[in-house]
């Protein structure tokens, strides 16, 4: 399948415009001192699935043919994919069947229902109710929508990015979590049509590291899933958005203290951010000299953080300020 062009960006833009209102880009005065630099934060968490992801699943469904529609659609997911999917085949009438792991994120579980897919979980892990979900696809017929192989999602979620330049053409470097790297991929298809020195940067747990080790190795690797941030929480990368990372990411970098970088952002953004969300800045805070001098933007890619998670959060680093 080809990577998708500059122009399919724009087309994307137009596409979920009549949908979804830009997200802010804001800076946070604290959250800068404790980075050392200049930072502007996309905030993600603002979609109304709460996560950066709606922005591919309405471009996609959108554009499906009446037959597909007719098919109805399915997808596997930690949760903020299957909101993605859920949410917009609610928007445009069609039946929609979410896979998720045994152990999801009860609130992203919950919101998937809400918006009236049909929930199956199974599994341990996203790869294994990833892997039920193909076999449920080619069963019934539905139309399978990968959350990494797919040209039109990886166009809409270059939005964000597309958004990002608009408002700040003069930034520096892009900073974005990777799990399956979609949002990166996308950030890299328009940061290199702009013609200008703007390095995008990619952030992956170090306790799920395939999307490194295969960016590293320019071949699709498996490696551990350990990390509790289901956003990073892959164990095998994708190929499409790997073949964009490969010929156009600048650099990755991995996150050293996610609880610390999520406290921070919950202290002084005032949002309600997940582990995912915060892993650009857990970057950030992980090399502050890579970074010194320049007009940095972050992806805030999620903030569905369910409340056992943010009360196991501070239980563990009590009430002290995060500096």
């Amino acid at each position: 399948m080809d990577a998708p062009t500059f122009a399919d960006v724009l087309s994307a833009a137009a596409a979920i415009r009549p949908h979804l209102a830009p997200t802010p880009l804001l800076r946070h005065p604290l959250l800068e001192r404790a980075a050392g630099t200049e930072v502007w934060v996309k905030h993600e968490n603002h979609q109304p699935t709460g996560a950066f992801k709606v922005r591919g699943g309405v471009n996609l469904l959108s554009r499906l043919e009446p037959a597909e529609r007719a098919r109805g659609v399915i997808a596997a997911s930690t949760g903020n994919h299957g909101q993605s999917v859920a949410w917009a085949a609610q928007r445009f009438g069609i039946r929609a069947v979410i896979c998720v792991p045994e152990v999801a994120n009860p609130v992203k579980v919950e919101a998937i229902k809400a918006w009236g897919a049909e929930l199956v979980e199974h599994g341990r892990d996203f790869d294994e109710a990833r892997e039920h979900c193909e076999a449920l696809a080619a069963r019934h017929g539905y139309r399978y929508v990968h959350s990494g192989n797919e040209p039109l999602l990886i166009a809409g979620v270059a939005t964000e990015t597309l958004e990002i330049v608009e408002a700040r053409p003069d930034v520096d470097v892009i900073v974005v979590p990777i799990g399956g790297g979609s949002g990166a991929a996308g950030a890299c298809v328009v940061a290199r049509a702009l013609g200008r020195p703007m390095e995008v940067i990619g952030v992956q747990s170090e306790a799920a590291p395939a999307a490194f080790r295969s960016w590293q190795a320019r071949a699709l690797v498996e490696d551990k899933m350990e990390t509790a941030a289901e956003g990073l929480a892959t164990r095998t990368a994708f190929d499409l958005p790997q073949r964009i990372l490969w010929a156009q990411l600048d650099d990755f970098v991995g996150e050293a203290d996610l609880d610390r970088a999520t406290l921070l952002m919950l202290e002084t953004t005032r949002n309600l951010v997940e582990p995912a969300g915060a892993a650009a800045v857990a970057a950030l805070l992980r090399q502050p000299h890579r970074f010194a001098g320049k007009r940095v933007a972050v992806v805030c890619s999620g903030g569905n953080i369910a409340p056992a998670q943010l009360a196991a959060l501070l239980h563990r680093h009590g009430a002290t300020p995060i500096r």
